[in-house]
């Protein structure tokens, strides 16, 4: 009886196993928003992280976050670290490619909760007075990763967060773009 309930277990870890492994890797979250103001007004609240604090939605998910900047003071070169709370962890972005108004690239890396280097862009595309902006985030997931896919749905929940982001940093600039 117990060797047939500890085939069955191990029956049940492999087709685990197998469903994770079997999982695509690559994954990209979009998000976008149009902004009433023009691209080079929307475009500096990214291309410097010190703009972050009046819209970033992680820095308000704790408030007694740490927050340090090197580098460059913006664009190319530019570097923002956190450390936070678990609902923040700790991590590193760096702005590697900027072209003003159009695309900001960046090196995003976590170190807590868990390890792993993703890549965030920002486009920008003028309409008239108007900007649309598409915030994404893409990379590859590793095992742990694709595992915990399967009972958390990563888009909504990294998503959600863009839109907070997006409607905040909405606020901000078209107040900037009214004045």
């Amino acid at each position: 009886m117990l060797s047939i309930i500890l085939i069955g277990l191990a029956a049940i870890v492999v087709v685990f196993v197998l469903i994770v492994v079997l999982r695509p890797s690559a994954f990209r979250v979009a998000r976008s928003a149009t902004m009433a103001a023009p691209a080079p007004v929307v475009f500096a609240q990214v291309n410097d992280f010190h703009a972050w604090e009046a819209w970033n939605p992680w820095g308000k998910l704790d408030p007694a976050i740490r927050n340090t900047y090197a580098g460059a003071p913006a664009g190319p070169g530019a570097v923002f670290a956190w450390v936070g709370n678990r609902n923040v962890g700790e991590g590193r972005m760096t702005i590697l490619e900027s072209r003003p108004s159009e695309l900001i690239r960046i090196k995003l890396e976590f170190f807590k909760p868990f390890a792993g280097t993703n890549t965030a862009e920002f486009t920008f595309e003028p309409e008239g007075d108007r900007t649309a902006v598409t915030w994404c985030m893409f990379g590859h997931n590793a095992f742990m990763a694709k595992a915990i896919g399967l009972f958390m749905d990563m888009d909504k929940m990294i998503g959600d967060q863009f839109e907070r982001g997006l409607a905040d940093m909405k606020s901000v600039v078209e107040a900037m773009a009214r004045r």
